[in-house]
């Protein structure tokens, strides 16, 4: 069972600021990333994808329990995939290229607020919450999956980054491609060129890297479903807008 706790206007500055402070402190040796105080994804200059692509078909994982952590993920109330708007736009247009085709898109997730990201990093310090070791990071430990896996900011942040797959409907039912592993695998055989999956599976890798790189979007090389659009529209502020 889920259970939520309701914030003061208090608490809910003092969490931005923290979390403002904490992405300022890490950028800081990259690029430097503020979070907007905006309160709807309509103030970041978000739109929902599906008002664009309304066929588009959706499996976004942090919205319910199916995903690493093995619970819903803090600051995703509703399954909705928002990005700011030149994204969406580059991503309707690959969807519309593939469904000429018979294919489509499967997304996993797309804008992830600040407040997400850190609920995954407080998950990877979690010794006891191991529900999900066995499907999804084998052989890691979790502390190991920091940094290469689950980043204490995340370009998901900026709402310019998708995690993605490709969806076969030819016979009138979307079927997904066979990557060689599930989205969110922790481990090499989930980098997009990894040498251990079979023909068809690199085959399959490929013609995803292809159709997004058309349109602008750029992998990830250890994910194979992670694509950033290029330049990013605005690589400098990142959100914490809940998804709803």
């Amino acid at each position: 069972m889920t259970t939520r706790t309701c914030s003061s206007p208090v608490s809910a500055i003092a969490r931005s600021a923290a979390l403002i402070a904490l992405f300022v402190a890490v950028g800081a040796a990259a690029q430097p990333v503020q979070i907007a105080l905006v309160r709807t994804p309509e103030q970041a200059g978000m739109v929902d994808i599906r008002s664009l692509a309304p066929d588009i078909d959706l499996d976004l994982r942090y919205a319910g329990a199916n995903n690493f952590t093995g619970r819903r993920v803090p600051g995703y109330d509703a399954a909705k995939c928002y990005l700011l708007k030149p994204a969406a736009t580059a991503l309707a247009r690959v969807e519309a290229d593939l469904r000429a085709d018979g294919y489509g898109l499967r997304l996993f997730d797309c804008y992830r607020p600040a407040q997400s990201v850190q609920a995954f990093v407080d998950w990877t310090n979690d010794p006891l919450e191991q529900s999900r070791k066995a499907q999804q990071y084998p052989g890691l430990d979790k502390p190991a999956l920091l940094g290469g896996y689950i980043a204490q900011t995340s370009g998901h942040s900026r709402a310019a980054t998708v995690d993605l797959t490709l969806v076969d409907c030819r016979s009138g039912t979307c079927t997904a491609l066979d990557m060689g592993t599930d989205f969110d695998f922790f481990g090499p055989r989930a980098h997009t060129d990894a040498p251990d999956v079979t023909p068809q599976q690199y085959l399959n890798r490929q013609k995803l890297r292809q159709v997004m790189g058309r349109q602008g979007f750029e992998n990830y090389p250890q994910e194979w479903w992670h694509y950033t659009l290029t330049p990013e529209p605005d690589p400098h502020t990142a959100y914490d807008v809940p998804v709803r």
